[in-house]
């Protein structure tokens, strides 16, 4: 406490001087609107940047909820696209879960290979979530791959840059069909063969998902005709097709669920076995 007392007795003199600039600084900026515009204005100022930072801090650190919020909208999308009856109406919000043909499921990729001839991806949603085996899997670009194997908690995709891959496929413009493999070249690249040399193609064309198929909706983006061969022998085009997704670089995911695909195949084994 003495030496508080000290303190002041010896600075006395400058701590005056210092109360009566404040004091004369307050009078001056209250009475003359422009000196107190611009306190307030640099006042504002200080106190922006300081906010500005503390909010760029507080959404990097939210970006992760934010992730997840953005693929919950775009599976939500998506759901209302896939049960599209036309393309002038959606469905109604409450008829979307159980009800129509499909489901869309989010997912992400927690490993993904794309350096070996088959390629597969490993997802973090399993059986717990309703996932199976041949379940199609895209995301907001196009076509990733089809369920292989399912834990309760994660699945295994077989990607479409495997050559074991077979996806059927076909002509955007004139719904010529094919099959989509991978020759196990490029990454960037896919092939569909068995393509009828009636069908007109050209370079740029679009690629979709073919309505042939029980796992993937119809129309599902692929990529666009980048080379066109002819087999003189076959008389058929394939194609090479430069993919809409860059398969080296993966997020989330969405998993197509076809609730009629049991039946739809229960219905051709049995129509084969009339033959």
């Amino acid at each position: 406490m003495q030496q508080i007392f000290s303190f002041l007795i010896k600075n006395s003199y400058r701590l005056l001087f210092l109360l009566l600039l404040v004091l004369s600084l307050s009078l001056t900026i209250q009475s003359h609107s422009y000196h107190k515009s611009k306190v307030i204005s640099s006042a504002n100022f200080l106190t922006g940047g300081v906010y500005q930072k503390i909010n760029n801090v507080n959404e990097y650190f939210n970006l992760k909820s934010q992730n997840d919020e953005l693929a919950n909208e775009n599976a939500r999308l998506k759901a209302l696209l896939f049960n599209k009856k036309d393309t002038t109406k959606l469905p109604e919000l409450d008829s979307i879960k159980g009800v129509k043909k499909n489901d869309v499921i989010i997912s992400k990729v927690i490993h993904n290979s794309y350096s070996v001839l088959e390629n597969y991806l490993t997802i973090n949603t399993g059986s717990k979530a309703g996932l199976k085996q041949d379940m199609g899997v895209i995301n907001s670009a196009g076509i990733i791959g089809i369920i292989d194997n399912t834990s309760p908690n994660y699945s295994t995709v077989i990607s479409i840059l495997n050559v074991q891959s077979k996806i059927n496929a076909k002509i955007k413009k004139s719904n010529h069909f094919g099959s989509l493999i991978w020759n196990g070249k490029s990454t960037g690249f896919v092939q569909l063969i068995d393509v009828p040399r009636l069908a007109g193609v050209r370079k740029g064309d679009t690629i979709v998902t073919g309505g042939q198929s029980h796992i993937f909706p119809e129309n599902i983006g692929i990529g666009t005709i980048d080379k066109v061969y002819i087999d003189d022998e076959t008389n058929y085009y394939t194609l090479d097709i430069k993919l809409f997704n860059d398969m080296t670089n993966l997020g989330y995911v969405y998993i197509i669920k076809n609730k009629d695909r049991e039946e739809i195949i229960q219905l051709e084994d049995k129509t084969k076995k009339n033959e």
